[in-house]
């Protein structure tokens, strides 16, 4: 009788190894597993030999790295979307792709059941299956960490070590991190262990080697650096004159921030599943670009449709920090998105310095700025100021009808006046 098949999504450490054997042993099946490369820069090479010596009857490496950029984190971009105001998304964003491609291998190896090893407290369990849900809705899914057996059979760390010692599962396990760590192209996030502490400075001296990928604004450099970036419809195309496709743009910035301390931050963010939970990140490439972005649509984009677009940022974040990458309201609010961009081309010109992007320039032949209006000095132009007479009064009209028949607004204290 032909067993069912399960896809796993695997990185070759302890839990999914653990879960390969696990899952095949609990459910009868045969193990598929299954690694995207995101651009993580951690060790891929051997995967497909360690998971098939683990008890996997198949594995998928897949380089995912193009796609990442420039189908997700680039029409994130052109959203402006950053969840809470702070957190630009970095693994939120990578979850949707991961679990696209996990689908389309179950759809090959005709699998009935997907996996994954996301705990039963974060918010990737929620980003997988809700992914899965919209994608694949006749998948059985299978978490493991919400399942009471498994949690009973593997209480700790000890037990899975102790679990892979019984079995010949190869794992290099060893003391626990006292941290956890998730990392992409777009970031690198640190979160759980000595950082649940919200008190915790995790820039002193003795926890520095835990930044992986920016240093220390304290070590940047002392001279700023010039960077020009290119958009075109809200997405960039070329650093410094040279153009790129989307995913060596990133890997550009990334160096560039990296070398001078920038996109760095510390937050307690709420999550989906409630509780709040304290994370630092470092996103130099993206905090890049995000900036320079913003500072491209100040010249190109017409003030109602900038202010109605950015009306929608919260709800964009939060949709793809929650999952819904796939539903229809996040697809809909991107056809609004990527319509509000149609103009946003130009160049923006930034200065990079210890930990800093700053602004310094930005042109554009779609330009809505008109230095004859905006001067202050008595240039022609189409704005003619007696015309701001009749409409201060218009706006006022309501003010002045409030104050006449409802009364003047209420203070909390009157202003002290003292004459000299």
């Amino acid at each position: 009788m032909k067993k069912n098949k399960v896809v796993l999504a695997y990185s070759g450490g302890l839990d999914t190894s653990v879960l390969v054997r696990w899952i095949k042993d609990r459910f009868d099946a045969d193990v598929v597993t299954f690694a995207a490369n995101v651009g993580q820069e951690e060790e891929l090479k051997g995967l497909a030999e360690k998971a098939k010596k683990t008890g996997a009857c198949a594995h998928y490496t897949l380089d995912l790295q193009d796609e990442f950029v420039a189908d997700y984190i680039f029409p994130m971009i052109r959203a402006n979307a950053i969840y809470e105001g702070q957190y630009y998304l970095g693994t939120s964003i990578a979850r949707p792709l991961i679990a696209k491609a996990q689908i389309e291998i179950a759809r090959k190896e005709k699998a009935t059941a997907v996996a994954h090893g996301a705990t039963g407290k974060g918010n990737d369990q929620c980003r997988f299956e809700l992914s899965y849900a919209a994608l694949a809705p006749d998948l059985q899914v299978i978490s493991p960490w919400r399942m009471d057996d498994f949690r009973a059979t593997f209480p700790g760390r000890s037990e899975m070590i102790a679990y892979c010692k019984k079995n010949n599962i190869n794992v290099q396990a060893s003391a626990k991190k006292p941290y956890s760590m998730d990392r992409n192209m777009l970031h690198i996030s640190y979160e759980a262990g000595i950082l649940e502490d919200p008190w915790f400075d995790p820039t002193v001296p003795s926890n520095k080697d835990m930044f992986k990928t920016t240093k220390s604004p304290e070590d940047a450099p002392d001279k700023a650096e010039y960077v020009e970036l290119e958009f075109k419809s809200g997405d960039c195309v070329a650093v410094n004159g040279k153009k790129m496709k989307p995913s060596d743009v990133l890997r550009t910035l990334n160096k560039l921030g990296s070398k001078h301390g920038i996109g760095r931050v510390d937050i307690v963010e709420n999550r989906f599943v409630g509780m709040k939970s304290r994370g630092v990140y470092e996103t130099p490439g993206g905090t890049i670009l995000a900036f320079a972005h913003r500072q491209m649509e100040t010249i190109t984009m017409d003030r109602d449709l900038m202010h109605l677009r950015d009306t929608l940022i919260p709800k964009y974040a939060e949709l793809v920090y929650n999952g819904f990458w796939f539903a229809p309201e996040r697809e809909a609010l991107q056809a609004f998105v990527d319509k509000s961009q149609d103009t946003v081309s130009g160049t923006v010109r930034l200065k990079l310095y210890k930990g800093n992007v700053i602004c310094a320039g930005r042109k554009s032949p779609l330009s809505l700025y008109d230095e004859k209006i905006a001067s202050m000095e008595g240039v022609e132009s189409d704005y003619n100021q007696d015309d701001a007479t009749g409409f201060i009064k218009l706006q006022a009209l309501r003010l002045r009808e409030r104050a006449r028949k409802q009364g003047l607004p209420k203070f909390s204290k009157k202003t002290k006046l003292v004459r000299e």
